[in-house]
């Protein structure tokens, strides 16, 4: 794919993407896609996606309660805990506002290990990274934005994300389906969104605006992006999900290169169905 070579126009030092296909296949990269990069906020999908997987294996429900009082693992992964941005500090009643948040996602991990009786990181790896053969990523931090991960392994995690194999495709539906509707607040780095919508841990694209994806991007659309740089969206509609890592912190020419770069994308999925 052409597409993926604009990259090459972004104003950063490295950069790597792909794109994959609903039945896992890559049907365009560039840049070097084993290099490791730190994934900053990419790496709560992968914190969601451990928490779906011990959902299905009966370590916690999603009413189980997690974080502030009141709140519970679904709320947290909704960031709709009520908790500040890094501070482990309540601030809203659970359910009333969507308020992004590490500190929630901290939360949801201390959760998770407590009622697993195993740290994070090592269920984490036994849940995910091994079955899903991530030989490159690794938890380095907070479970909110402490992960290092290559194109490479993110590609066999958007397979995943496509076609699930370690949970049922009814609860990756819904995780990717909104929870809390309604519920407004701000998106990092894009503003204040009347209807800011998430799933459990995804992103939902909806009809926010201004977006880090494209005009073009089905509201289907789910996904993340990371203050380090880099994203990742799934496009049910296109059939595809692309990733692109970076060395360069997210900023105005983020904001600036990743839409059309996503438009670009859909376009040549759309020219090659």
């Amino acid at each position: 794919m052409d597409s993926v070579r604009l990259i090459e126009q972004w104003p950063v030092p490295t950069a790597a993407a792909a794109v994959v296909a609903a039945d896992g296949s890559v049907i365009g990269g560039h840049g070097d896609t084993t290099r490791p990069f730190p994934l900053a906020s990419v790496t709560k999908p992968l914190t969601a996606y451990t928490a779906l997987i011990a959902i299905e294996e009966g370590v916690v429900e999603l009413d189980t309660p997690a974080g502030p009082p009141g709140s519970t693992i679904r709320h947290l992964l909704a960031h709709a805990g009520g908790l500040g941005f890094n501070e482990h500090k309540v601030l809203s009643a659970p359910g009333k506002r969507r308020m992004y948040s590490n500190a929630g996602f901290e939360q949801l991990a201390d959760a998770l290990a407590e009622h697993s009786g195993i740290a994070f990181a090592d269920y984490q790896r036994e849940a995910l990274i091994e079955p899903l053969r991530l030989k490159d990523t690794r938890l380095d931090g907070s479970p909110a934005a402490g992960a290092v991960s290559t194109v490479d392994d993110l590609v066999l995690f958007a397979a995943e994300l496509q076609q699930p194999k370690l949970i049922a495709p009814e609860t990756l539906t819904e995780a990717t389906t909104v929870v809390f509707p309604g519920l407004s607040g701000v998106l990092p780095g894009f503003g204040h969104q009347e209807h800011n919508d998430w799933g459990l841990g995804f992103e939902i694209r909806d009809h926010k605006s201004p977006h880090w994806t494209g005009a073009n991007s089905s509201p289907a659309t789910f996904g993340h992006f990371g203050q380090s740089g880099t994203f990742l969206w799934v496009d049910p509609e296109a059939n595809a999900a692309t990733v692109a890592l970076t060395d360069r912190n997210f900023g105005p020419w983020a904001a600036e290169a990743w839409p059309p770069f996503t438009d670009a994308v859909l376009a040549e999925l759309s020219g090659r169905s």
